[in-house]
């Protein structure tokens, strides 16, 4: 047997059991990750200024420690980075995220600790594999290579003890050596800043290479796949990689992409996994593949709470414990952390799909909605409505955001939405009406505000020139890596830039 498959056979068990521990005994782990994390951080001055060695229960943690964003953090990161120790987790911490920052202009730099590195990312990596072994036994994932597509930015300095860069590029730049016999391209092709050389230096490698997984954003990948398949004339990926088995994903929503997979990649035998992994930690695997639900991984050294969506704004707003929480219900994401981010709401909303084991769906984003008319869209509501509008019309989607249109004298409020179409609907007028309805299908309150058009018109549709989004994301030096597109804002500022650039 090949030494390789032999030696995560034996991983895989072991690993397996403990799994199985949390999946069973959610809260019992967690509450061990939490009284582990204030201990250790008892003695940093986050720890000394909220009286870390008198805490003995979840509720006092909760009382002392504020919920709060980067805001609160950032004086904080300022002294991480010029060097200073035992700030927000103990030691020094060399490694800082740099934020792909798609609700803000403003850059934020998460600090990436040791500890966070190896129990955390590196663990959250290896149970992808085990996970996918465990349900794949007979796979062959291992007898090529993994192609990897992460960030576009080199690490640079702080400080000469102080580096940044995307997640992506923190990670490879970490990775133990060995592991580059697994993967390609190399590093040094891997964190090429300038992306189109990048596309081409990744072409001229790959294609050359046994590979058989892919890992990174659906989005970005597929820019990569159709520079390798015009490059080299071939029709599709099996014609270059005819072992290719295994795409994991994460970073945006897989629905708008997975048909556009399934023509580029014409197999049953290709398998699709999702992962969460951001800047803060990693924290789901999708486990189940006849479910897209993740699985909520508690044993990394993340306590996690949540905040129901009412609660968020608010100066003191209610955070549940995972026993707490309700299927089916949107909530806010609150982690504290062996990277030294404590009760930090790091953007996103969950919604869990099932309880013991807990499994949930990344819904949307706490800044990324629209309710400029009371209607309330998240990015869910948004992604079921286009997955109804594209089967209704034969339509691929390619990339999108939308936004509101103000109400003015002599017209009602609407929505406006740019879409750029790798598959042309067979009527545009359809699509918008099929994307109108299935938003009401899905949301109350926007059905409501639709109501005989009292309160909101039919939503504007403006179909996107081809490229439009990839120069849109060029001009404000975001392509490659952990980099969005926003799909949903309660103002115009995305809508208006694009405007200018679809002509």
């Amino acid at each position: 047997m090949p030494i390789i498959p032999s030696i995560v056979g034996l991983f895989n068990a072991r690993r397996l059991s403990q799994i199985d521990l949390f999946r069973k005994a959610p809260m019992e782990v967690q509450e061990s990750v939490f009284f582990s994390l204030i201990e250790q951080a008892r003695d940093t001055e986050w720890g000394k200024e909220h009286g870390f060695t008198d805490i003995r229960s979840i509720h006092q943690f909760q009382e002392r420690v504020p919920v709060q964003g980067y805001e609160g953090f950032e004086p904080y990161v300022e002294r991480l980075k010029k060097g200073e120790k035992d700030v927000l987790w103990p030691g020094v911490t060399r490694w800082f995220a740099k934020s792909s920052g798609t609700t803000s202009s403003k850059s934020k730099f998460i600090p990436v600790t040791k500890s966070a590195l190896e129990s955390c990312h590196f663990r959250g990596g290896r149970d992808v594999l085990v996970l996918y072994n465990d349900n794949y036994p007979n796979n062959e994932v291992f007898t090529g290579k993994t192609l990897t597509l992460g960030g576009s930015h080199q690490i640079n300095n702080f400080s000469n003890d102080s580096y940044y860069g995307d997640l992506s590029a923190i990670l490879i730049e970490n990775l133990p050596f060995w592991t580059q016999f697994l993967k390609t391209p190399g590093p040094d092709v891997a964190l090429m800043e300038e992306w189109e050389e990048k596309l081409e230096k990744m072409t001229e490698i790959t294609t050359k290479e046994n590979v058989t997984s892919l890992a990174g954003v659906p989005s970005w990948f597929l820019v990569l796949i159709k520079h390798i398949l015009k490059t080299t004339g071939k029709t599709n990926l099996l014609d270059i990689w005819p072992n290719l088995e295994l795409f994991i994903h994460g970073g945006i929503n897989f629905t708008p992409y997975r048909q556009q997979y399934k023509e580029l990649i014409p197999t049953d035998k290709m398998h699709y996994m999702e992962t969460y992994n951001a800047s803060e930690g990693f924290f789901g695997i999708q486990d189940d593949p006849k479910s897209s639900s993740m699985l909520l991984m508690l044993d990394y050294g993340v306590f996690f709470e949540f905040v129901p969506m009412g609660e968020v704004g608010k100066a003191h707003p209610k955070a549940l414990t995972l026993d707490e929480v309700e299927l089916n219900k949107d909530y806010a994401i609150i982690i504290s952390t062996n990277g030294g981010l404590w009760r930090y709401m790091i953007g996103d909303t969950v919604r869990f799909t099932h309880r013991y084991p807990f499994k949930f769906i990344i819904s949307g984003r706490t800044k990324h909605f629209i309710n400029a008319f009371g209607e309330e869209v998240i990015i869910d509501n948004a992604t079921k409505a286009l997955d109804a509008a594209c089967a209704a019309t034969g339509a691929v989607i390619k990339e999108y955001t939308a936004g509101p249109l103000y109400m003015s004298t002599g017209s009602k409020g609407a929505h406006q939405w740019i879409i750029e179409f790798e598959k042309a609907p067979d009527s545009t007028e359809k699509f918008r009406d099929a994307l109108d309805q299935g938003l009401q299908d899905v949301n109350s309150d926007y059905e409501a505000k639709r109501y005989k058009g009292i309160t909101l018109d039919p939503p504007d549709l403006v179909v996107a020139r081809e490229g439009l989004f990839f120069d849109w994301m060029k001009s404000r030096n975001k392509l490659g890596g952990q980099n969005k597109v926003p799909r949903l804002s309660n103002n115009r500022d995305y809508l208006d830039d694009l405007l200018k650039l679809n002509k």
